[in-house]
């Protein structure tokens, strides 16, 4: 029986053409090589799975090749290549700087870099993980990574580039490499199942690759779970199953269950969630992304941030068609606040469960009232007066002249006018009332009153004094340090400003939160040497003094 390998080291690329995502790298480092500009140092970082080491091994090969094809790629069967596949190489050099860390690893490195290659141009060192050694070896090695012989060349690798030393990036050649596209990733495993004769669908692999989270290896080996799971028939339901993806199902049912205001279905669907073993935030979160989607669809120009099957774009396509930009953007607030909350509440099952009732309560359909005087502005009022009064004349000419130049009609008509215009005026766009000191103290203290949710911020309320501005719609929040200030316009400066609009009947009121200067206080004097000091420094003629006489003063 045949040896099974994984995928990951069974289709690892081994030449620049077999590289997924990093095109422009590749093109970069065979120009480098076409034009002889090899440079004697290269940095390869960016997140886990990407391709950094494939890459340095098969820049490595490449420049060592015997014969390489006339788009730089290795040829793999001079004695270089067949060498380095066989894994008995002496002129690719591979070290694992996460175990091999110290001065004396770094100090074995450097001696071998003085032996020239046996077989081709170049000796290539490839440090893997170089963010993981140590300041004393980083230090050992930078003289050999400034002045290397002419034969060596370093490849570094790191997934955290913040950690290396700035001495050493300043030496290096640095290459960024991005994360894989769930597109490029759908496409490489599609081509690997046609190659191990195995059936998956489309979505399936969606799946898969946004588990992935941009790194190529993990989906291949998320591939291989599957594959073992499912048998060479793969389904969508066994790969959700078997990789405990909720099924997006849900998200659609859950949003139709808000839009008709159906928060008792979405509540058993919620708790048909968690029977299955999902985790409450986890379902927050995919709830999240669910009307980040939604939100996305509104607009054509944005659709490409969508990265999805196509069976599911037109499924988001329809279902956004039925949400207001209004509805998706309240609910995706409540529900980022609520996963903010989440590992705050003791009561985590009842706060999302009250987030799934508010949800319900943003689409719940309102019945279809007639525009009434009071929500016309007051151009449309006059207008609507305006013809009245044109119509109440034309009637008043067509009127017989018995009646005196007034008729039924035109008596009715000006009543009607004038009630609309008394119905306008008295529903007019109420002012707001001025604010006065009295009675923004009593909101304030109320407000501090109000917030049982935060006890501590209850108590910054009633322990600062609020400051009302000039211009008498600003009030200003003191607060005693700036991590108070942060914590406040994060997370309470609406709720804040919405309760003080409320109770002091103002909608342009305004809150703004500071942080309040502390006054220095002037240092008291108690210790002798203190008042000598002090006298000294303000009294010139005793400085001289002191300074003649040699005085020494206590």
């Amino acid at each position: 029986m045949e040896k099974f390998i994984v995928s990951a080291r069974k289709y690892r690329p081994n030449n620049f053409l077999a590289l997924v995502g990093q095109e422009s790298i590749a093109t970069t480092l065979k120009n480098s090589i076409k034009r002889d500009q090899l440079a004697h140092a290269y940095l390869f970082c960016g997140p886990r799975g990407v391709g950094k080491t494939s890459t340095a091994r098969i820049f490595a090969k490449t420049i060592n090749c015997l014969n390489p094809s006339e788009d730089l790629e290795p040829c793999g069967e001079c004695e270089s290549c067949r060498s380095f596949a066989e894994g008995r190489s002496y002129c690719i050099h591979e070290l694992d700087a996460a175990s091999n860390n110290s001065v004396d690893d770094i100090r074995l490195l450097t001696e071998k870099v003085r032996i020239p290659p046996q077989i081709g141009k170049y000796s290539v060192y490839i440090i893997d993980e170089v963010h993981m050694l140590s300041s004393a070896a980083f230090n050992a090695f930078l003289k050999t990574l400034e002045e290397p012989p002419a034969h060596a060349i370093f490849i570094l690798a790191t997934t955290e580039k913040h950690k290396i030393l700035p001495t050493i990036l300043s030496r290096c050649q640095t290459y960024d490499f991005n994360r894989i596209s769930i597109e490029d990733i759908v496409k490489n495993l599609s081509e690997i199942a046609v190659k191990e004769g195995i059936s998956i669908d489309t979505d399936s692999l969606h799946v898969i690759a946004q588990k992935a989270d941009g790194a190529m290896r993990d989906a291949l080996t998320l591939f291989d779970q599957t594959v073992a799971f499912c048998g060479t028939q793969v389904e969508y339901s066994a790969v959700i199953k078997n990789l405990n993806v909720l099924d997006y199902d849900y998200y659609f049912n859950l949003i139709e269950c808000s839009l008709g205001g159906n928060f008792a279905k979405a509540l058993l669907l919620f708790d048909e969630v968690l029977s299955k073993g999902f985790n409450a935030l986890y379902f927050i979160g995919g709830l999240s992304r669910h009307l980040r989607n939604l939100l996305v669809c509104k607009d054509s120009s944005t659709l490409k941030l969508l990265e999805m099957a196509p069976t599911l774009v037109d499924k988001y396509k329809v279902q956004c068609e039925r949400c207001s930009f209004k509805f998706l953007y309240d609910s995706l607030a409540a529900t980022v606040k609520c996963e903010a909350d989440y590992r705050a509440s003791n009561n985590q099952r009842l706060l999302v469960e009250f987030l799934l009732i508010r949800l319900s309560q943003f689409g719940k359909p309102q019945p279809q009232q007639q525009v009434q005087p009071q929500q016309q502005s007051q151009g449309q009022a006059q207008q609507q007066v305006a013809e009245t009064v044109r119509h109440e004349a034309k009637n008043e000419v067509v009127a017989p002249a018995v009646s005196g130049g007034f008729s039924i009609k035109g008596i009715m008509q000006k009543a009607q006018a004038a009630t609309t215009v008394s119905v306008v005026e008295s529903n007019a766009v109420k002012e707001d009332k001025s604010i006065t000191k009295e009675a923004l103290l009593e909101a304030w203290k109320r407000m501090g009153d109000s917030q049982t949710a935060y006890p501590r911020l209850g108590t910054a309320i009633k322990q600062s004094e609020p400051v009302l501005e000039d211009d008498n719609v600003t009030i200003i929040f003191n607060v005693s340090n700036s991590a108070q200030k942060v914590w406040i316009e994060k997370n309470s400066i609406l709720s804040l400003t919405k309760f003080l609009q409320d109770e002091l009947d103002n909608r342009n009121l305004k809150l703004l939160v500071k942080v309040k200067e502390v006054v220095e206080q002037e240092k008291k004097l108690y210790m002798p040497h203190e008042k000598a000091e002090f006298l000294l420094k303000n009294n010139p003629e005793l400085r001289e003094l002191h300074k003649e006489l040699d005085l020494d003063i206590k």
